[in-house]
């Protein structure tokens, strides 16, 4: 019986890790998502490790988020119009948005940013996918 509980609390987990990744950004996304695989894998033990590996794999700091955008604002990068919500996992067009390095005293090096709906977004430059949105 034991085992059914934790085979079904582990099913739920993972079928909820995308809604917890979308639904958040940045460094408490990776600690969270992190968090919840490595408790998923190797319980308690497993979601300390997680949690940390995850964080650093985020976006934008929370702590640097101010700063980066008032960054971006001064820089006065042209903004993208964009007939889809600008959401964490959207996937931008081909076409049409230029993609700018993000200053190594962010962290997010692999990242690049751009403005899309006048809204600073970090986005994965392989698949073109927001990854955070900068508030």
């Amino acid at each position: 019986m034991q085992n059914k509980v934790l085979t079904v609390g582990a099913v739920i987990g993972v079928l909820m890790l995308p809604a917890a990744a979308y639904a958040q950004s940045g460094v408490a996304a990776g600690a969270t998502t992190g968090a919840v695989g490595g408790a998923i894998v190797g319980g308690p033990v497993g979601a300390v490790v997680g949690g940390v590996g995850g964080a650093v794999v985020g976006g934008i700091a929370d702590s640097s988020r101010l700063q980066f955008r008032t960054y971006v604002v001064e820089q006065k990068r042209p903004s993208y119009t964009y007939s889809q919500q600008v959401v964490v996992g959207a996937e931008l067009p081909e076409q049409g948005v230029t993609y700018y390095e993000v200053p190594q005293q962010y962290g997010a090096t692999q990242y690049r940013y751009t403005v899309v709906n006048n809204r600073t977004v970090l986005v994965d430059p392989q698949t073109r996918r927001v990854v955070q949105v900068i508030e």
